[in-house]
Formats: structure tokens, C-alpha cells, sequence
């Protein structure tokens, strides 16, 4: 009697063709959970860094003493950026004298712009790959299972006797690609509809950050004039 269903044996008993299609869908595969546990520690990374630098923006500690603070520090990434780009600008135009208070106010948001697109990108970067692996996966499997049912009716068709254990060893594993290709697809998909749902909501923070600052500055060009 025989045992259960041997899926070492019928991939290595495939066509080249289907192992070749086998063979991409694991690559895709581990590709995709690398970039997923990778993509999870770098977003929970930045997350805590904006909880963690917010809580230190709003204690009241000084603008210039905080910038000195996160420039002194190795490894300063994402919302620190956004503000260091946004403070640096503000200091060089009031270095160069400049009376415009919306001239000021402008190059540190432009400033401040452009560092958040920079980190944005660099949470949405290998994103691109977890959809194409979740929607192309599937077609690439079904394409292994077509082709190999085509063989196996083509092998069928040399034989005279042909019964329900002759052919489901060979409709097995065909489908098995199609399997793969699910087994690759799935867990891309969650991953990238999950990721990008955080990446949105960490780049709405980062805007919401950068008017507040703008607002700060605004008092701080007020209070300078005022004194």
C-alpha cells in the first residue's frame, strides 16, 4: 500500500520545464520573506524613532541644543532627518541675515520636503517586489501546471490502459506549481497591502511633523524680532 503524497518525489520526477518554474517560485519565495522581515524591523524602527524623538520635541528642550544632539549622533534616520534638514535651513537663512520671516519659513519646509520624501523612499524601497511576486506568482504557477498536464496526456495518450492511478500521479504534480505559486503569492500580498498601509501612515506623520515645526519656527522668527 502505498504511503501519502510524496512531494519530493513527483517535483524530482517533474519536467524540466515545471521544475524550472518550481525552482523561480522558491526563489521568489525566499526573496519575498527576506525583504518581509527585513521591511517589518525597518518600519517598526522608524516608528519608534518618531514616538521616541516627538516625545523629546515636545518636552520643551531647546531647537538648537536637540539639533546639536541628533547631528552629535551615529545612525540618525528617518523623522531626526526630516527635522535636522528643516533646522539647518532655518539656522543658514538666519546666518545670512535674511528679513523675510515667509522666505525662512519656505526653504525649511522645502528643505524638510525633501528629507521626508528621501526616508519615505527608503521605507517603500523592495515594496515594488512584494507586489509583482504576489501577482505574477499564480500565472507563473498555472503556467508549470499547464504544461505539465500537457505532458502528462501526451504520455497517456502512448498507453493503452489508462486508469485513476495512472494519471493522478501525473495531474499531482502539475499542480504542485500551482500550489508554489500560491504558497509564493499569499504571504507577498499580506506583506505589501500591511507595509504599505504603515509606510502611508508613517509619511502622514512625517507631514503632520513638518507643519507643527513650521509653526514652531514661525513663533521662534516672532519671538527673535520681538526681542
Amino acid at each position: 500500500m502505498n504511503g501519502g503524497l510524496n512531494i519530493f518525489k513527483l517535483v524530482s520526477e517533474a519536467s524540466l520545464p515545471v521544475q524550472g518554474v518550481m525552482l523561480l517560485l522558491l526563489v521568489f519565495s525566499f526573496l519575498s520573506w527576506v525583504i518581509i522581515i527585513r521591511k517589518y524591523s525597518q518600519l517598526k524602527t522608524a516608528h519608534d524613532n518618531a514616538e521616541t524623538f516627538e516625545d523629546r520635541f515636545w518636552s520643551g528642550a531647546d531647537l538648537a541644543a536637540l539639533f546639536r544632539e541628533v547631528g552629535n549622533r551615529d545612525g540618525q534616520h528617518g523623522i531626526e532627518n526630516v527635522f535636522e534638514a528643516g533646522f539647518r535651513e532655518f539656522a543658514r537663512q538666519r546666518q545670512r541675515r535674511v528679513t523675510d520671516a515667509n522666505r525662512v519659513i519656505e526653504g525649511s519646509e522645502r528643505a524638510m520636503r525633501v528629507a521626508g520624501t528621501r526616508e519615505i523612499g527608503k521605507l517603500e524601497q523592495n515594496l515594488e517586489f512584494l507586489a509583482n511576486v504576489g501577482s505574477i506568482s499564480p500565472y507563473v504557477g498555472l503556467f508549470g501546471t499547464v504544461w505539465g498536464i500537457m505532458g502528462a496526456f501526451q504520455g497517456l495518450g502512448e498507453m493503452k490502459d489508462v486508469t485513476i492511478s495512472v494519471v493522478a500521479p501525473h495531474i499531482s504534480e502539475a499542480l504542485i506549481a500551482t500550489a508554489m505559486g500560491l504558497f509564493a503569492a499569499i504571504p507577498a500580498v499580506w506583506a505589501y497591502n500591511r507595509y504599505a498601509n504603515k509606510v502611508e501612515r508613517i509619511a502622514s506623520r512625517y507631514e503632520v511633523f513638518q507643519e507643527e515645526f513650521s509653526s514652531v519656527l514661525q513663533r521662534q522668527i516672532h519671538t527673535d524680532e520681538a526681542a
